[in-house]
């Protein structure tokens, strides 16, 4: 079997499970991540730094078009028209820049060029943009990639057992409690993250993206630490400025509010990804890359998958070649479904339905009740 060959499922299945919430195999697949990388066309693995700058391009452009209709057109309707008119600008605005997002993200995985001065430059004048600090994060996801699925090495959205949960959990297992906790979830989890490392590693002191000396980080990494905090810093003091000028409400409307939005789908689509009733967590007993990588689920976010550039329903490729231009990420998905079989999941359930489903059903992870004693496989619980 040559590179960009095929190979069989390994249950003889090429089709999409029926239902989503069939618990992915957890047993050691019967392919490598060699076979998996053979079945993927040679091409999709080469990285276009003109291809991966258009769009960038394209997005900029999205951007300056809704910033000038916005600025110029919104003020002059009248005021109910008026009302419509900036939620929509909001929306709009916040998926693009999610997909400018996304590139930056990519620029921290070298999938954006072949030349990693070019990556790093771009990701942090974008990162950068949108208040991210661009190498503290990519270190930090970095390791999440490493470690994905592993109950005490994973980076981000790391299950506690049932006897860690907050003595809150119990008064918040209820709709209204689901709809507090996701809202506060969408709108501060991701600076709460970066600042406090909420829902994060637990580190046996205090871990903040922001500071260099921080458990996070290791003694090579620092420097660029700082960099990032400068990234950042010269971003605050330009909007700063800007609000000094144009006054802190044309910020807020402008930048402010798509800003909350890309926060938000940041959180949302990072929680779909790793939040799934069918999806397994390992202690260091049992944990390995390649079973780890593929306790991850693609999802369908409709027309907003090609906003974001894919990152939403390729995701699972995405852990396995992270380097990978997300250009080719579609292709390669095509390619290795029938060898993964049952270990791919794709869960295609409306993303508001998914949300609501996993803040109900994913409180907590316990140990498998039908395996085998001592085995370190854990699945998402609810009953408190």
């Amino acid at each position: 079997m040559g590179a960009g060959g095929r190979m069989s499922a390994p249950n003889g299945k090429t089709e999409e499970k029926t239902n989503p919430l069939q618990k992915v195999p957890t047993s050691k697949p019967p392919f490598s991540v060699g076979d998996v990388k053979k079945a993927i066309p040679p091409h999709c693995f080469q990285r276009s730094l003109v291809r991966s700058f258009s769009y960038v391009v394209y997005d900029l452009i999205l951007v300056a078009i809704m910033y000038y209709v916005a600025t110029t057109y919104i003020n002059l309707l009248p005021s109910p028209y008026s009302y419509i008119a900036w939620p929509i600008y909001w929306i709009c605005q916040g998926c693009v820049c999610t997909g400018i997002w996304v590139i930056a993200h990519e620029c921290g995985h070298h999938a954006f060029s072949d030349y990693q001065l070019v990556d790093d430059t771009v990701g942090l004048i974008l990162h950068s943009a949108l208040m991210v600090p661009y190498f503290s994060w990519k270190y930090s996801h970095r390791r999440h990639h490493s470690n994905t699925g592993s109950l005490e090495r994973d980076e981000v959205f790391v299950p506690k057992p049932k006897s860690q949960l907050g003595w809150y959990s119990k008064y918040l297992n209820n709709p209204p409690g689901r709809v507090i906790t996701l809202t506060i979830t969408l709108t501060l989890g991701w600076p709460l993250y970066l600042a406090f490392n909420v829902s994060g590693r637990h580190y046996d002191r205090f871990a903040c993206h922001y500071d260099p000396y921080g458990p996070i980080y290791n003694n090579r990494e620092r420097l660029q630490i700082f960099l990032s905090d400068a990234g950042v810093l010269g971003a605050s003091y330009l909007l700063y400025r800007i609000a000094l000028v144009k006054g802190l409400a044309w910020l807020v409307c402008i930048y402010g509010v798509p800003l909350l939005i890309v926060n938000g789908f940041l959180v949302l689509i990072t929680y779909l990804q790793h939040t799934h009733p069918s999806l397994p967590h390992y202690d260091s007993t049992e944990w390995d890359w390649l079973r780890g990588a593929l306790a991850t689920c693609d999802r369908d976010y409709g027309v907003l998958n090609k906003v974001f550039h894919n990152i939403t329903d390729t995701h699972v490729v995405h852990h396995l070649f992270s380097n990978m231009p997300h250009y080719h990420a579609m292709e390669a998905t095509k390619a290795v479904k029938p060898l993964l079989g049952d270990y791919y999941q794709f869960d295609g359930t409306p993303v508001v339905k998914a949300m609501w489903r996993e803040a109900k059903e994913c409180i907590y992870v316990e140990k498998d009740e039908a395996a085998a004693q001592g085995t370190g496989i854990f699945w998402y619980k609810n009953k408190l």
